[in-house]
């Protein structure tokens, strides 16, 4: 999946925003202010640590499931300094299709969609 699919994908989810709380190093979608996904778009560095833009995704997982899709893919990782048993880091090393990536992104979305209030949710959901 590339940078623009993937970013397309997450503003289809309704009510899902862009935004760049850090800077323009890292792209935030939130969803009513609560964040399901991001990723760097520009080369990092972070202490003695650097990265390349869309080398990986950090989606939020319910902690289950994240230990379950952390055993099944080698591209999904604990999540880069977020909390680790909330967050995966997807690597896209090419090796998760992109149904299966997509699933995941579902997923980060659906959690945060689910920890709204009921008036919002069904707001949201209505739209």
């Amino acid at each position: 999946m590339t940078f623009e699919a993937f970013k397309s994908y997450c503003l289809s989810k309704k009510g899902a925003e862009e935004t760049y709380p850090f800077g323009d190093h890292a792209v935030w979608f939130k969803l009513a202010g609560k964040a399901f996904a991001w990723t760097f778009i520009k080369p990092f560095t972070y202490g003695d640590e650097t990265g390349e833009p869309f080398k990986f995704v950090n989606l939020k997982c319910d902690p289950e499931k994240a230990l379950e899709l952390r055993a099944s893919f080698e591209a999904v990782q604990p999540g880069w300094h977020q909390n680790k048993k909330h967050w995966n880091s997807v690597f896209m090393d090419g090796s998760l299709a992109d149904k299966q990536f997509k699933e995941i992104i579902d997923h980060s979305y659906e959690i945060v969609l689910a920890s709204l209030p009921k008036k919002q949710r069904v707001a949201i959901e209505n739209h």
